[in-house]
């Protein structure tokens, strides 16, 4: 059997250390180091800070302010399902929120609120396609795999903070 060959490394953040993992065909993990459930790594990954570098780049100028769009081959690795709603992340314009019944909405799934929330909390490139933009429909802050401090210092970051949000975790 022949397995890909996976790169990875880990770069600091703002919001904690993250592993950039890529492929051949692009970035396919940004894993939030100290998350409550960590991804672990194939044996075959190799580090390599080269083969992640126009990833951790980008990243470190959204972190900057100096981005704003990312430019980058993906692959994530999903079912058809999350595939759509996670190409629908990332038409989010930054320095937006949406809720996950409008993102339902906008793949013509309008009743799977629920399976747009599940695929949402399986994105496996958060930041670059921004489930961290998606917010209860009460504009509270809801679940993020990197924690709901995490994804409220996205939100300043760009702006976006809701007004309802009271700051409770």
């Amino acid at each position: 059997m022949i397995t890909e060959a996976l790169h990875y490394d880990d770069m600091p953040s703002p919001v904690g250390p993250l592993r950039l993992v890529v492929d051949a065909h692009g970035l396919r993990q940004i894993a939030f180091v100290q998350e409550r459930h960590p991804k672990t790594l194939p044996a075959h990954a190799t580090r390599s800070p080269a083969a992640v570098a126009p990833a951790r780049i980008q990243l470190e100028q959204y972190f900057a302010g100096d981005r704003q769009q990312f430019e980058l081959p993906l692959h994530p690795l999903g079912t058809p399902f999350q595939l759509t709603v996670w190409q629908a992340l990332a038409q989010i314009p930054y320095g937006e929120t949406t809720s996950y019944g409008e993102l339902a909405q906008r793949i013509g799934q309008a009743r799977a609120v629920r399976a747009v929330g599940a695929a949402n909390g399986r994105n496996p490139l958060p930041i670059v396609l921004p489930c961290h933009r998606v917010i209860g429909s009460n504009g509270q802050l809801t679940g993020f795999g990197g924690g709901l401090p995490t994804k409220r210092f996205l939100l300043s970051l760009e702006r976006a903070l809701p007004a309802g949000d009271l700051f409770d975790d």
